[in-house]
């Protein structure tokens, strides 16, 4: 199989050992899924995360800005910081931002960049709804006024939230 890119032809083991040395180089990190129903690691569909936004932005440019994705890795970023174990969560057909572990605790996180989009935050919402434990849940947004609980999620504006002692 071979992926096609700019007029170039790539083939999959390429791909691979590019983003090997990416890995091994602190560049990126590889965040494996992991099923909050069933409880287990999924070995299919990791995500990656740049070390540095500036690097990603340098080697995209202006025309490749995507603000959700940015806002999840300044995010995943924090949370490795603190010093949690992440994981990107899947439950059912929905997808968790983030399931983080420290210290036999476990947190939930959703990270959402619609602002006031009711539609999209209802979504988000949905997901930490459907897991059916008593771990924290958090729905991160960019939207400045938000600071509720809503069944047991806090809504939290994340810039806050990067800003608290931690």
């Amino acid at each position: 199989m071979r992926w096609k890119g700019s007029g170039r032809k790539v083939s999959v083991p390429t791909v691979e050992n590019y983003l090997k040395v990416l890995l091994d180089a602190f560049l990126l990190h590889r965040v494996g899924r992991y099923d909050i129903k069933e409880k287990q690691a999924l070995s299919i569909g990791c995500k990656y995360y740049v070390a540095d936004i500036g690097l990603r932005d340098y080697l995209l440019g202006n025309a490749k800005v995507d603000e959700g994705k940015i806002l999840e890795n300044v995010v995943y970023l924090e949370l490795r910081r603190r010093g949690y174990q992440v994981k990107i969560g899947k439950i059912g057909q929905e997808e968790v931002s983030f399931v983080v572990s420290k210290n036999g605790e476990t947190a939930y996180y959703q990270v959402v960049d619609a602002g006031h989009d009711e539609e999209i935050l209802s979504k988000k919402r949905k997901a930490l709804e459907s897991i059916r434990d008593h771990y924290p849940k958090f729905l991160l947004s960019i939207d400045v006024s938000l600071d509720v609980s809503n069944n047991g999620i806090k809504q939290q504006n994340v810039w806050e939230w990067l800003l608290e002692k931690m």
